[in-house]
């Protein structure tokens, strides 16, 4: 897997995290336990940091950047889908954002909310707790999502990042 250091800039990879060997990682980043970054994902910290807390999966294509004023934060047991941007944002722990959704600089996701797919979060937007953002840009409905919503998808990634540091295997 292509994991770069960019300067004195270093990745700090848990051990029991799966990093997938076509994702890329450059910088000061930080993956923590459990947590998985899938095939083709970006996580590129070239001006100020990336910080992926435990549990969390990053999906498929999914591309996490920062700026030099605005760092890039996810908490525990997020749910990243596929093909998302996210960019010098906060999102909170239990929350997931949905396929090609993006969340911009400044935008904070509360804890267990939901951005839905292709939704767009803007700047310094803030996406409550228990919130579910929708459409571009997003329009927000307050109190509709459970941890449960989340928690399943959660799940299913912290076994599959297991299963993967102990099954996969390139076959030519």
């Amino acid at each position: 897997m292509p994991i770069y250091a960019l300067g004195e800039k270093t990745p700090i990879i848990d051990p029991t995290a799966f990093v997938h060997p076509d994702a890329v990682v450059i910088g000061d980043v930080r993956v923590g336990p459990h947590s998985s970054v899938w095939p083709c994902a970006v996580l590129r910290a070239d001006s100020g940091k990336i910080v992926v807390g435990s549990g969390t999966s990053i999906q498929d294509g999914s591309v996490i950047h920062c700026t030099a004023t605005h760092d890039t934060v996810i908490g525990d047991n997020c749910v990243i889908g596929h093909g998302v941007h996210l960019e010098g944002c906060r999102i909170e722990s239990g929350s997931l954002i949905g396929s090609h959704a993006v969340v911009l600089h400044n935008a904070v996701v509360g804890p267990t909310s939901l951005v839905g797919a292709c939704a767009l979060v803007g700047n310094n937007k803030i996406v409550p707790p228990y919130a579910r953002a929708l459409g571009v840009p997003a329009t927000i409905t307050e109190g509709v999502v459970t941890s449960a919503d989340i928690d399943v998808s959660a799940q299913i990634y912290i076994r599959n990042t297991s299963a993967y540091l102990k099954d996969l295997r390139l076959l030519d």
